[in-house]
């Protein structure tokens, strides 16, 4: 039984209230930043929206609300009876997206009565929906809908229960049908939710099964599948309660929640492989046993189908589950060598996974495929890594994450990558579906472990799923595939005809002539001649349309593509033979890579216009463009085309999706904003302590000049990490001498060649997109959301790193360089790298966060930022799982989108990672005819995927003695032939197959490199005989023999020869020199490491347009000269792969006339291959250690090229002789001998310019063939006129226009001396200091700038006021406003809390709920309230059980079984028994490996030869099991003194405190505690109903008082949102009610202020109100004694104060404002003192107003106010009858005092009154006459009448 045992988390907001509050706007964006950065609510105006803000309320308040789930259904779309009958008769895929897309079908499921002919429909269209394969998501969105809903849990319980009482004889005969329904609907349910819909089930289970009795025994036929499928039930429902019990049912997503236990027995023999996982499970990493394996056959049969899938599932598994294996097996044996600590680690390196550290997650992303997230690990020990070739975290590439030592662990691939992003350790990667669930258990600020295999796993997974779900029965050509038969037949399709028309593929010259034949008789067909073909084309030609498996072997340059495009020609334009009787079963052209389905596809174009569909988005021709398949499905017309269910569904989950995406879009900015630099403190104001925030804004006044800066305010932040301007230029003078580790000068590095990085075409072959993106909406645009972007970051951010240039935050004068800037980013972004933060524990040590060290205060910073993030990550987790919904569910509705394309096409192209990847779509598809392309260099398992069922004609075309498919584990390809593909396996057993024999690419002294040494034969087509010789050289071939040594790349497994490399770029610059075009020189190189120190010395200016790649990248491809270097060279005589003749055939085969090749002969000559090979070199001398260079322009002249320096001898491309060729300036050629631009037309001619400039004489400074500029540059000395300084002033420049750069000698007025440059303005802002006298009487020095601007002076004398809690006032005369506010007193409480934590108010009296994050939590689950909230208890079984006791009861009861006392029987990792005992969690520590820290002595019983420890999981300290027994059983202080007070908290740890919460051995102590802690809680926080009433009333009130004084009140209307939280106590509503009254009353005084005040009057008392206004909004507002006598004093000042303005405003009215001067001084002079308004000051106020009563009345009515009240007396009018005309004549109305009729006023005629209570336009109340606010007629406003202004 788990210790604090709570419930299944937090209550999440609505999907709903998270999209009222998004961001997609700049404008919207500072909105929502502004309300969670201060977490005190948002400005929102509610001033037109009353209605709305009770419905909200209520939704708010748990009202049900009349939408479903977070979708309210759109109007006029029903699901009713017929809707749904119709439906019914709809195919099952149809009936399943129209369903789980239907908005009305929650509502539908929610109805607490249905009809019984309703539910038998319902369940009869979910039975069919549930029949549909290929709509997955949909499926799991519609059970999810099912499982939610009141039909699941109570209509079907009814009508199960009700078939007993059926007395209608045919309902009875109908009812076994519509169990079946109903059956399968469940059956689906519980497989894709077993955890959350078993009982459910169960129950229904139960009631069913009598039903079917009482059926059976009044004669209704049950039917026996119905019967069966009870009894599966019963099993399977026995077996997840069995799991539920163990405690294992853990999740919905649980992969193996339906499976049973089975036998412990490893040997996988008779495990059939579509059982086995293709994720690796927990056990292989921890279990040394590998699974079973069979050799791939290639020299005999398979027995059958079954065999051969399980023989290639299981080889294709273990080649990506070993390295994975065997790394993390080496992984954690190298943890128990070197300990438990990572740091020995990060230097290790291993051969099969890479490791990344301090991993964590970043930010969501929302992406086309679902969520995303961006993670980041540490960067450091990778600085090596030059991630832009390196094969690191490409996309696909599986990693595997842990935060328990591999116990657990999630799998992820990575879904995107960017080299730069890669640098700072940033990536992004997709979670596995099961994955995705254990990360919303998990804490949101995990670190983790994360390991990376080399397999491109993406395939891995398409091909594996794809065995797996192919059934033995429908796999094509077994007759070949499997049992090897040499026998080829004819395809099927041409035994209902087999008449041919070739005329369109035949040779222009007979077109006329072919006429159809019959293709199966072999002398019917016509010559080849007529169709332009050689011998051997024409053999694989009738090949190819004869055999239904047809296998073309093409050597380099004989044209394979070429009659591959004969081949689907031919096919295509007899189209009739093998097509369906609808015109469907499309051509599929599979490819093994983008570049080559381009081309093919390019190829079909030029004789089919039409139907052609290129499916994935990594095409690079523009030419297919309007073929790809996202263009087909995203033209207008095809959308309006498609069936109305795919439209609704489509429009109807996309906007789920988009609102999804706003939440989260809101949150990530916010997310990756926190990472840019530092934020502002407002924003973390939620995060920091009470006590801390106080202290950060008590800002110690210690700089040169001691004062605030009158500009803008700087960062307090910044200030505090010692960052302001002031402060880091002082550290940095200070730390001037200290060596510090520099960052190296960036040095503007030259442009090098664009090559095709190693990892951009690895990733252009995974990368197949899945055709549909999140469309933009609203016309929103990328620029839109970088304008977003930029609007928060300006405002969360103090300092952005990112930003090109920091802004200085103060203008005091100190200016910061742009070095010292750069330095401050470099501090900055070091620090936020870190992972260490201060531990909570650390923090309450302390009080004044300015007493820290620098490294202390980042520590800090960085727990304040992580709990900011950790609110944000648990904030968007239901909209990321909503997104990740409806794109899965967008994505089935997509599919159907394809398959309307597919199904109409007549050539499908993919690659064959794409075929694997759209297996399933290729099934409903069903193409007739397959070409394979690059056959032979595609593993089996991929080409089996590719066919489906309907393929009767399969076609590969290849060569299997170029490029082999590649296998990631060596043994699988060696020893169990996992590298031979279908093609190479087939050819190999005999099939019959043709190879073209005629080459058209190579000159023929390059083909003979090939034959005989690899082909036997291969024939010169004549093309080849006529190309020229290469020009600079004297040979068309030749290999440079050398010995110089290879380097080993440290990341990975390359090499790299520096001496090769320089050569190969010198002789590529000599080919340019020869005129040579950049495009007709290739360079090729064996290793990628090579491919980057060519790239290095190849400038983009000399070389850009110069192909370079690695040969494995290379085939197919061509060009006329080619450069090989062959890299290997060492002393051991290792050459690699160079012996595999089939990457030597690629190699020597790519150059059409110029092959040179350099590497080590002496090395490579022991290799039999390249031995012949040299021996035909040497048989024409084309071979030796230098290449002759001829020059063009004198062919006697030549060099011998040993190594590099030796082209310098051509340093031109010629020789050595100069030019002397004559220039139209008139100057000579400087250049020595070149053969290129011989007629100089491109010459610069760089000597110096002759001309002169000025009349001075001044030369042209710049070269002969620039143009010369208009004025002259040249500096001279010239007189400033204004000044009379001398200063280096451009020759063309007027003295008078220079800024003079002298220090300026003038005077301020003030007398100091000026600090500016003397062209510059002076300045008005001196900053000498002075001593300066404040108006709160206070001295100190400042700037001499305050001795005019007394008032913007901050005075900072200590207030040290004695507060009425007894401690000293610790603010500020300034930050207390003179003392009329003192801040609030930060006295540490540190009471010990009822949840164990201490106190973190300051000087309360009674202590208010814990605000931290709840810590209780159990083997299920983890409560996310606020610690002091009630937690829900768990209802899920007790998990504490082992092999002798178990606990019956739920998780949050006390256990009714003992602790087990026997030891625990299990194995430790080093091999040791584990020293626990049985049922409880294993000690992480050994008895024999940490000896001295179990034997060390605590209780005393530690060291006995069989003691048994315990580890408790809060804290992971150990103790001996006995002690700690008996210790837990032990009430605290000795209870068994009776009558003695018990205190009621948690038992904690004997050595650290730390409270034990969570550990099945003390669940039962752990509950009681918990049990009576919650009683507490409920005391202190008061009762739920109370608190929700008293809510309302409160509600209720802040909706009265919304007048329109206080409309525009944002601290009023933040209120509303306070009231609308989810956690508040009797206390919080209190300070919120008294926060209210307060505002009012401030409300009035600013109505007071707007309608009876001078301007100037009106200024200074609007900031005496704001002032009042902040204070009283303050966080620390608490309503303490000391802070409500403020209060009221200060509103009883203001209150006289507004009087007073008002009479002056009366007597300016009336012309006597000059008349009570001195008067109303003195009485201001009284208000306005500083210091708190006392009793004594505010009599003589009074008494001083009542004077002045008698000389400036208030009311304005022409009589006195004796006059007044005897009126209003006579009159007995309640208050709110008076009123006056536009013209201030006051009039009365009777009753109730409401206007009904209108009149005309007796003085002026004005019109007066009004209709239906309703005043006519400019009367008002006369409040003058009885000093209401308010009309009488309304009684809610009457009562306002009566409301005191004082408190």
């Amino acid at each position: 039984m788990g210790g604090g045992n709570r419930g299944e988390g937090a209550a999440r907001q609505t999907f709903e209230g998270e999209r009222s509050r998004e961001a997609s706007t700049p404008e919207a964006a500072r909105m929502e930043i502004v309300e969670m950065g201060g977490g005190r609510g948002g400005n929102k105006d509610r001033r037109d929206g009353r209605r709305d803000n009770q419905r909200d309320r209520r939704e708010r308040n748990g009202e049900r609300s009349n939408s479903v789930g977070a979708i309210m259904p759109q109007q006029g779309r029903r699901l009713g009876f017929k809707t749904l009958e119709e439906l019914s008769q709809k195919d099952p895929s149809v009936v399943a997206i129209t369903l789980s897309s239907h908005p009305a079908l929650p509502g539908l499921l929610n109805e607490t009565k249905m009809r019984q002919d309703l539910i038998e429909l319902v369940c009869l269209g979910l039975s069919i929906a549930f029949k549909s394969k290929a709509d997955r998501s949909s499926l799991q969105h519609l059970a999810c809908i099912i499982k939610d809903s009141e039909f699941f849990r109570t209509s079907l319980l009814h009508y199960l229960g009700g078939m007993v009482s059926e007395s209608n004889p045919v309902r009875r005969a109908q009812y076994p049908q519509h169990l079946e329904n109903i059956l399968a609907v469940l059956w689906e349910v519980l497989s894709i939710f077993p955890a959350s819909s078993v009982q459910t089930v169960g129950l229904l289970l139960t009631v069913l099964q009598p039903s079917i009795n009482h059926l059976r025994a009044s004669g209704v036929d049950i039917l026996p599948q119905v019967e069966e499928k009870v009894e599966r039930f019963q099993d399977l429902i026995t077996h997840l309660q069995e799991r539920s019990r163990e405690g294992t049912l853990r999740s919905d997503k649980d992969t193996y929640a339906l499976l049973s236990n089975g036998s412990n027995n490893p040997d996988e023999v008779q495990q059939d492989f579509r059982d086995i996982p293709i994720y690796p499970t927990p056990e292989e990493f921890h279990q040394a046993h590998r699974p079973f394996l069979r050799p791939n056959l290639t020299t005999q049969r398979y027995t059958n189908a079954h065999l051969y899938l399980d023989t290639h599932f299981r080889l294709l598994r273990e080649d990506f589950v070993r390295p994975l294996r065997e790394g993390i097996q080496q992984l954690l044996q190298s943890q128990m060598e070197m300990g438990m600590s990572n740091k020995p680690l990060k230097t290790r390196r291993f051969d099969d996974i890479r490791i990344y550290y301090d991993t964590h997650l970043v930010v969501p992303k929302c992406t086309q495929s679902g969520l995303a997230y961006i993670v980041k690990f540490d960067a450091e020990p990778l600085k090596f890594v030059r991630w832009q070739n390196s094969k690191r975290l490409l996309y696909g590439s599986l990693v595997c994450m842990s935060c328990d030592n591999f116990e657990s662990f999630l799998f992820a691939t990575v879904s995107d990558r960017d080299p730069a992003n890669l640098e700072k350790g940033l990536v992004q990667i997709t979670f596995t579906e099961e994955s995705k669930a254990k990360l919303a258990r998990l804490e949101k600020n995990e670190v983790f472990l994360m390991v990376e295999t080399t397999a491109y796993f993406e395939a891995y997974r398409y091909v594996l799923e794809g065995l797996q779900e192919q059934e033995e029965e429908e796999l094509p050509f077994q007759r070949y595939i499997v049992e090897c038969s040499t026998d080829v037949q004819p395809p099927a399709y041409l035994q209902r005809g087999d008449n041919y028309d070739l005329s369109s593929v035949a040779d222009p010259e007979f077109k006329a002539s072919i006429k159809p034949f019959h293709s199966l008789k072999a002398n019917a067909w016509p010559r080849r001649e007529e169709l332009g073909l050689d011998e051997s084309q024409m053999k694989a030609f009738q090949l190819a349309l004869t055999k239904e498996l047809a296998i073309v072997q093409g050597p380099p340059g004989t044209g394979k593509t070429y009659v591959g495009l004969k081949i689907a020609e031919a096919l295509l334009t007899n189209e009739n033979l093998w097509r369906d009787r609808l015109g469907n079963a499309p051509m599929l052209v599979v490819c093994y890579t983008n570049h080559a389905l381009d081309q093919f596809l390019e190829g079909i174009h030029k004789f089919l216009k039409e139907g052609i569909v290129r499916v994935g988005g990594r095409s690079s021709s523009e030419i297919l463009k309007p073929f790809n398949l996202r263009e087909l499905t995203s033209s207008p017309n095809f959308k309006r085309s498609l069936p109305g269910h795919l439209r609704d569904a489509h429009s109807q989950i996309s906007r789920q999706l988009h609102e999804a995406e706003d939440a989260i879009e809101t949150q990530s900015m916010r997310l990756e904003c926190s990472l840019k630099g530092v934020m502002h403190e407002r924003f973390l104001q939620r995060f920091i302590s009470d006590c801390h925030w106080d202290s950060l804004h008590q800002l110690p006044m210690e700089n040169e000049f001691g004062f605030e800066t009158r500009m803008k305010r700087p960062s307090l932040i910044m200030e505090w990490l010692g960052l302001g301007s002031a402060v880091f230029l002082q550290r940095e003078t200070e730390n001037g001498n200290i060596n510090e580790e520099e960052e190296p000068i960036e040095v503007e590095a030259e442009d090098l060649i664009e090559i095709a990085e190693e990892a951009d075409l690895i990733q252009e072959g995974r990368i197949i997109e899945d055709e549909w993106v999140i469309e933009d909406r609203d016309g929103r645009k990328k620029e839109e959301m970088k304008q977003a972007v930029k609007a928060i970051e300006e405002m969360m951010l103090a300092v952005n790193i990112d930003e090109a240039d920091i802004q200085d935050e103060d203008n005091d004068g100190y200016q910061m360089q742009r070095g010292q800037k750069k330095k401050m980013k470099r501090k900055i972004k070091k620090e936020l790298e870190k992972t260490t933060a201060m531990t909570e524990r650390e923090e309450q040590y302390f009080e004044d966060v300015w007493t820290l060290s620098l490294p202390d205060r980042w520590r800090l910073y960085r727990l304040w930022v992580t709990r900011y993030r950790i609110a944000l990550r648990t904030k968007a987790l239901e909209s990321e799982q909503h997104y990740q919904n409806a794109a899965d569910r967008l994505a089935d509705v997509k599919r159907h989108e394809h398959l309307c394309v597919l199904r109409k096409a007549k050539v499908i192209g993919m690659t064959t990672t794409g075929a694997a990847k759209f297996r399933q779509v290729l099934q409903l598809v069903s193409p007739r005819l397959v070409i394979v392309e690059e056959a032979a260099e595609v593993l089996e398992a991929h080409t089996i995927t590719t066919l489906s069922k309907a393929c009767q004609h399969l076609i590969l075309i290849g060569d299997h003695q170029q490029l082999r498919p590649s296998a990631t584990v060596y043994e699988l390809a060696k020893n169990f032939s996992l590298e031979m593909s279908m093609f190479e396996r087939l050819v190999n057993m005999g099939l019959p197959f043709v190879r073209l024999n005629y080459q058209h690419r190579m000159r023929p002294e390059i083909a003979r490199l090939l034959t005989p040494h690899i082909y036997s034969e291969l024939e010169n087509h004549p093309s080849v005989l006529a190309y020229e010789s290469i020009k600079g050289l004297n040979v068309n071939l030749f290999f440079v023999e050398h010995n110089h040594l290879e380097e080993e790349i440290r990341d990975g497994k390359s090499h790299q020869n520096r001496h090769e490399a320089f050569f190969v770029v010198a002789l590529c610059r000599y080919f340019l020199m020869q005129d040579y075009k950049p495009e007709q020189i290739t360079i090729l190189t064996t290793y990628t490491g090579q491919l980057h120190c060519l790239r290095n010395h190849m400038p983009a200016k000399e070389f850009s347009g110069v192909k370079v790649h690695v040969v494995d990248k290379y085939q197919g491809e061509e060009n006329d000269i080619v450069l090989l270097s062959l890299v290997r060279s060492n002393r051991q005589g290792k050459v690699g792969f160079l012996n595999i003749p089939n990457r030597v055939c690629v190699a020597l085969s790519r150059a059409r006339k110029g092959l040179y090749c350099i590497g080590n002969g002496t090395m490579l000559s022991q290799v039999k291959l390249w031995s012949n090979i040299f021996h035909t070199l040497r048989e024409k001398d084309q071979m030796g250690p230098a290449l002759t260079l001829c020059c063009q322009n004198h062919p006697d002249r030549q060099v011998k090229a040993y190594c590099a320096d030796d082209f310098k001898q051509a340093p031109e491309g010629g020789c050595t002789q100069p030019c002397q060729f004559r220039l139209d300036c008139g100057h000579v050629c400087t250049r020595v001998c070149h053969p290129y631009d011989p007629e100089h037309k491109k010459y610069k001619c760089s000597k110096e310019c002759p001309k002169t400039l000025c009349e001075q004489g001044h030369k042209c400074p710049r070269l002969c063939h620039e143009e010369c500029p208009d004025k002259c540059p040249v500096k001279v000395q010239k007189i400033v006129p204004q000044c009379q300084h001398t200063q280096m002033i451009p020759c063309h420049q007027d003295p008078a226009t220079f800024v003079c750069q002298e220090p300026c000698q003038k005077l301020l007025e003030c007398g100091h001396p000026c600090d500016q440059a003397c062209g510059y303005q002076c300045t008005s802002f001196c900053k000498v200091k002075v001593t300066l006298k404040l108006k709160c009487g206070h001295s100190s020095e400042y700037a001499c700038y305050y001795t005019t601007h007394l008032d913007e002076a901050k005075c900072n004398a200590p207030c040290k006021h004695q507060l009425k809690c007894g401690h000293v006032c610790r603010g500020t005369c300034s930050r207390c406003y003179q003392g009329r506010f003192h801040s609030a007193c930060l006295h540490k409480c540190e009471r010990l809390l009822i949840c164990s934590h201490q106190c973190r108010e300051p000087c309360t009296r009674d202590c208010p709920p814990c605000q931290r994050p709840c810590e209780n939590c159990c083997v299920h689950s983890k409560c996310m309230k606020p610690c002091g909230q009630p937690c829900a208890p768990c209802k899920e079984p007790c998990a504490w059980q082992c092999t002798h006791y178990r606990c019956s009861k739920l998780c949050h009861e006390p256990c009714d079984r003992p602790p087990c006392s026997q030891p625990c029987d299990k194995t430790l990792a080093c091999g040791h028994p584990c020293i626990g005992l049985c049922g409880d969690k294993c000690p992480s520590k050994c008895r024999l490996c940490d000896r001295d820290e179990i034997t060390e002595i605590f209780f005393g019983t530690e060291s006995e030869p069989d003691a048994y420890f315990i580890q408790l999981e809060d804290c992971g300290h150990i103790f001996e099991c006995t002690a700690m027994d008996q210790y837990m059983g032990m009430e605290d202080n000795n209870q068994e003194n009776e009558g003695e007070v018990m205190a009621i908290k948690l038992k904690e740890c004997p050595r650290c405190r730390t409270p034990i919460r969570k550990n099945l051995r003390y669940g039962s102590h752990i509950n009681q505690s918990l049990s009576e802690i919650e009683m507490v809680k409920q005391k202190i926080n008061g009762q739920q109903l109370d608190i929700e009433e008293q809510r309302r009333i409160l509600q209720d009130r802040w909706e009265v008082n919304l007048s329109s004084e206080l409309c525009g009140q944002r601290e009023y209307m933040c209120i509303d949102d306070q009231l609308g939280e989810k956690y508040l106590t009797v206390k919080d509503l209190w300070v919120l009610e008294n926060k209210m009254d307060f505002l009012v009353r401030v409300g009035k005084l600013q109505k007071i202020q707007f309608e009876s005040m001078t301007v100037m009057n009106m200024f200074s008392f609007r900031k005496k109100v704001e002032e009042f206004v902040l204070w009283l909004s303050s966080q620390h507002q608490k309503f303490t004694d000391q802070q409500v006598s403020d209060l009221q004093k200060e509103l009883s000042r203001l209150n006289l104060l507004a009087e007073l303005n008002a009479r002056c405003h009366k007597a300016e009215e009336r012309g006597q404002a000059n008349q009570f001067l001195d008067e109303v001084q003195r009485i201001r002079d009284v208000l306005e003192m500083p210091g708190q308004f006392t009793e004594e000051a505010q009599f003589v106020v009074k008494e001083a107003m009542k004077e002045l009563e008698k000389k400036i009345p208030l009311t304005g009515l022409g009589i006195n106010e004796e006059e007044r009240k005897m009126i209003v007396s006579a009159m007995k009018m309640q208050p709110g009858h008076w009123y006056k005309c536009p013209n201030g004549h006051v009039y009365v109305i009777t009753e109730c005092g409401g206007a009904m009729e209108s009149r005309r006023c007796p003085d002026c005629n004005a019109t007066i009154g009004g209709q239906n209570h309703a005043l006519v336009s400019g009367n008002q109340v006369a409040s003058e006459m009885d000093g209401a606010q308010h009309a009488a007629w309304s009684e809610a406003n009457n009562i306002l009448n009566f409301d005191e202004l004082d408190f």
